[in-house]
C-alpha cells in the first residue's frame, strides 16, 4: 500500500474531525448552556481545534508540490468541487477562527457572537458537503459508491465527538450533559463505521474494469481492514472507559482520539489507494 496521497488523508481527516468537534460544542453554545465562565474555560482548549485546522491546510498544500500553487486550486470557483471545496474550507476557517478569537478576548456581544457561530458552523457543513463532492467521480467506481459520503460524515461524527469531549473535559467541565452523551454518539458511529466497513470491504468484489479488479488493487486489504477495525474497537473501549475514569478522563480521551486519527488514517489512505478507472 502505497502513502502517496498521505497529504491528503492529513488534510480530509484533520478538517472533518475539527469541523465535527466545531459544530456539537457550536450547538451547546446555541442552547445557551455555554456562557460566562463555562465558555471562557472552553475557549482556551479549543484552539486545539483551529490548530488541527492549521495543520490540515498545511498538508494540502503539499499535495500541489509547492504551496505557491494554492491560490490556483480557486481558479474555477463555482464549477469545480475542489475549488469550492478549498473556498468554503478557507472561509470556515477564518469566519470560525474570528468567532474563537473575539470570543475568547470578549469582544463580541452575545448576539453577535451567535451570529458568527451559526454562519461558521453553516460553512463547516458546506465545506464537508463540498469534500464529500470531490471524490464523488463517476469514471472512479470504487470511490462513486454510498460509502464515500458515508464514510466522510462518520469520520467528522466519530472524530467531532471525541475531540469535542475531550476539549469540554480539558476545560474541567466533563460532566456537562452532553460531555456524558456524547461517548453515546460515538459508539453509534464506531458500530456504523464497523459494519459499513466490512460492507465495502464486500462490495468491492463486484468492481471491476477492463484491465483490473478492485481487489486487487491494495495487497494485504483485509489484513489493514481489520487493523483498522481493531483500531476503532480500541477506541470505543477506551472512549467509555473514560466515562467511570473522571479523573485520568483528559489522559484517556487524548489517547482515544490519537488511536482514532490512526485508524481513520488508515483507512482513507486505503480509500485513495483504491483509485481505479473505469474503461480502460
Amino acid at each position: 500500500m502505497g502513502w502517496h496521497e498521505f497529504p491528503l488523508v492529513i488534510f480530509t481527516v484533520l478538517a472533518q474531525c475539527a469541523v465535527g468537534a466545531f459544530i456539537l460544542l457550536g450547538a451547546l453554545m446555541l442552547t445557551g448552556r455555554l456562557e460566562g465562565a463555562s465558555l471562557r474555560r472552553l475557549n482556551r482548549p479549543m484552539l486545539i481545534i483551529w490548530i488541527l485546522m492549521g495543520v490540515a491546510f498545511a498538508a494540502s498544500t503539499l499535495h500541489l508540490g509547492s504551496p505557491l500553487r494554492a491560490p490556483n486550486a480557486l481558479l474555477r470557483l463555482g464549477s469545480s468541487w475542489l475549488s469550492n471545496e478549498i473556498f468554503l474550507g478557507s472561509l470556515f476557517f477564518a469566519l470560525g477562527g474570528l468567532f474563537w478569537l473575539l470570543t475568547l478576548l470578549d469582544k463580541v456581544s452575545p448576539l453577535l457572537r451567535k451570529v458568527l457561530l451559526s454562519i461558521a458552523m453553516l460553512l463547516g457543513v458546506a465545506f464537508m458537503y463540498a469534500t464529500i463532492h470531490v471524490y464523488m467521480i463517476p469514471t472512479v467506481p470504487t470511490w462513486n459508491t454510498p460509502f464515500t459520503p458515508l464514510g466522510f460524515f462518520l469520520t467528522s461524527v466519530m472524530g467531532g465527538a471525541l475531540l469535542a469531549q475531550l476539549l469540554l473535559s480539558l476545560s474541567g467541565q466533563g460532566q456537562r450533559l452532553l460531555a456524558q452523551l456524547l461517548p453515546w454518539l460515538g459508539a453509534l458511529a464506531i458500530v456504523v463505521a464497523l459494519g459499513t466497513s466490512v460492507a465495502h470491504a464486500m462490495s468491492l468484489a463486484g468492481i471491476q474494469s477492463a484491465i483490473q479488479s478492485a481487489v486487487d488493487l491494495v495487497p494485504h486489504y483485509q489484513s489493514l481492514l481489520i487493523i483498522r477495525l481493531a483500531l476503532l474497537a480500541t477506541v470505543l473501549a477506551l472512549w467509555l472507559f473514560a466515562l467511570r475514569s473522571m479523573r485520568h478522563q483528559p489522559l484517556v480521551l487524548c489517547a482515544s482520539f490519537v488511536l482514532l486519527l490512526a485508524a481513520e488514517m488508515l483507512g482513507r489512505n486505503l480509500f485513495y489507494n483504491l483509485h481505479m478507472t473505469a474503461g480502460l
